[in-house]
């Protein structure tokens, strides 16, 4: 049997009984607490993060606030949250081929404390390039790359 591998715009398009919100385990509790996690659809990350207009940012951590508080939950799950801005990005750039204009501003969505995204499509070089052309300024510290003072850039959705 061949299987197709699914575009990214596919797999942002399924939704495989998302979003839904459990009650955070024993085991999870270590990490995140007490409470309940609201675990997204894609396409709701996707419908977050093409909110951020130019000149304007957020981090992957204020779109797991928005997913918690949209679905009355203690937290947005970090793992699909992280997943979903990921396969938001590449979809994006799967439309960009087909020569739609209108895309998902992917390079806007920045790691938790401000830090470029190495696994976004083109990696740091091509984040840096898209957000350097709105006016941000990034700053190398160590092996990472940040957006500086990216709390004032940061859109509250």
């Amino acid at each position: 049997m061949i299987y197709k591998k699914k575009s990214a715009i596919e797999k942002l398009n399924e939704s495989h009984g998302l979003p839904k919100v459990e009650k955070i385990t024993a085991k999870m509790a270590k990490r995140w607490g007490k409470g309940t996690v609201a675990i997204p659809a894609p396409i709701e990350v996707n419908e977050i993060m093409k909110k951020v207009l130019k000149g304007k940012v957020i981090t992957i951590n204020e779109i797991r606030t928005a997913i918690a508080k949209k679905h009355k939950a203690t937290i947005g799950c970090p793992i699909t949250c992280g997943i979903f801005a990921w396969i938001s990005a590449y979809a994006a750039e799967e439309e960009k081929a087909q020569g739609k204009k209108d895309i998902t501003p992917w390079w806007r969505t920045l790691k938790g404390n401000g830090e470029l995204n190495e696994k976004y499509p083109g990696g740091i070089n091509n984040q840096k390039k898209l957000l350097k052309k709105e006016g941000h300024k990034i700053t190398q510290k160590g092996k990472k790359y940040l957006v500086e003072d990216y709390e004032k850039s940061s859109v509250k959705i």
